[in-house]
């Protein structure tokens, strides 16, 4: 009976170690899953970060995605908006470092836009038309902006550290990373349109193109038209009243037989003052607005003070002689006569000369480089040409202008550290 009450122990140890085992196993296996879950977390955080921050990941003619219309008014409703670019911009700004932060700072800043085929299967009908008027508006994206956090306050570097609302800005750092410029329509050709007066990158995603069109968008036209309204409007009461006038001054002739000399001057003198009273009775309620509007028109169109009246002030531009030598190799955009570096957006040296002044009188710095940097070292690149300039008090001086494609690897490595 003992023997095997032993024989039973054994076998209860022997079941209770494997049970132990297995137990260890599922430790082991949960333990496994659970490293296993939260490395693939890491990867899908990974992945979604590299596809938000590169533009290189998706294809650019890849076809528009199709949702049917109740899903799509569903994802309104819910706050999803889903956007495609109808087109990348090609620009003579290559980087943001040295491209202006106005599209009317640099006047001869160049771009082109190609409207993708994926959008409209015939993409230059969607173009027709355009070609009427001089300028249009340009909705994109912010793409290269390097991180997605906002704050209700920013810096512009017009106000040289000093704090304002984001929204009284045109600071790209905002919740919806959304850009607005007004660009000059040089032409349409086929699926492309030409611009300039230009402040946005190379590669720069393009939402939306709408034209410009002064009588709704400028305040002074539509005053002005206001105006001229009330001025034709004016005319005709004139008229009106002339007409008026004359014939009742008929029918004073009618009796003004019966009517001496001294009479019908006192008659013609009442005529006169009445008509004084009707012009003046003319000027209506609806003018006075008109008026009014006209002299609030300074209020309603002034910006804040620190954009016309900010803290730093326009800086004198010089060229080193091996500055403008270098300059003077460059080809103008479209020309072959010989070899050597070409723009392909600028058309003369003089031009290039204007631009490059007007980006840098405008101290494309930030207001770290500007005011607590002690590198005064600059650098940009504008269509072909790379420009190495520094920054002095009241002034900056181009040094350099060489074809950015002959930077040297270690030229390309200090160039990255320096700005």
């Amino acid at each position: 009976m003992s023997h095997q009450c032993n024989i039973c122990e054994k076998k209860l140890q022997e079941l209770n170690q494997q049970v132990s085992v297995m137990r260890k196993e599922i430790k082991n296996l949960r333990q496994m899953l659970d490293s296993a879950s939260r490395a693939h977390h890491k990867h899908i955080i990974s992945l979604k970060s590299v596809m938000a921050k590169s533009d290189q990941k998706v294809p650019r003619d890849a076809q528009t995605p199709s949702y049917p219309l109740a899903s799509q008014a569903s994802a309104l409703e819910q706050g999803v908006i889903q956007t495609v670019p109808i087109g990348y911009l090609s620009s003579c700004f290559s980087a943001k470092n040295g491209t202006p932060r106005q599209p009317t700072i640099c006047g001869s800043s160049r771009a082109e836009l190609r409207i993708q085929q994926s959008v409209f299967n015939n993409p230059e009908h969607a173009l027709e038309g355009l070609e009427q008027y001089s300028h249009v508006w340009i909705i994109f994206v912010f793409h290269k902006n390097g991180h997605l956090s906002t704050k209700a306050k920013v810096k512009p570097p017009r106000l040289d550290g000093e704090k304002v609302g984001v929204y009284s800005t045109r600071s790209p750092h905002r919740p919806n990373a959304l850009g607005l410029t007004l660009a000059k329509l040089d032409k349409v050709a086929g699926d492309t349109i030409y611009l300039s007066d230009i402040d946005m990158i190379n590669g720069t995603p393009v939402l939306d193109i709408k034209p410009y069109i002064p009588d709704y968008d400028s305040i002074d036209s539509r005053v002005n038209a206001e105006k001229t309204e009330m001025q034709t409007k004016n005319d005709q009461k004139k008229l009106q009243n002339e007409d008026t006038k004359r014939q009742k001054l008929e029918q004073v002739n009618l009796v003004s037989g019966s009517i001496n000399s001294d009479q019908l001057s006192n008659l013609q003198s009442v005529l006169e003052d009445v008509k004084a009273f009707v012009s003046q009775s003319d000027f209506s309620l609806e003018e006075k607005n008109i008026v009014s509007k006209s002299s609030k028109k300074s209020i309603l169109e002034r910006p804040s003070t620190w954009i016309r009246e900010p803290p730093i002030s326009s800086l004198e531009v010089r060229f080193t002689a091996h500055a403008e030598k270098e300059l003077a190799e460059f080809l103008p955009a479209g020309c072959n006569e010989r070899d050597g570096p070409k723009f392909k957006f600028l058309r003369s040296t003089e031009e290039a000369v204007a631009a490059i002044r007007s980006v840098l009188s405008a101290d494309p710095r930030s207001v770290y480089r500007r005011g607590r940097c002690t590198d005064k070292l600059f650098y940009f690149t504008l269509d072909t040409a790379d420009v190495t300039c520094w920054f002095g008090q009241g002034f900056a001086e181009v040094l350099q202008i060489r074809p950015f494609q002959q930077l040297s690897g270690v030229a390309k490595t200090e160039k990255n550290e320096l700005t």
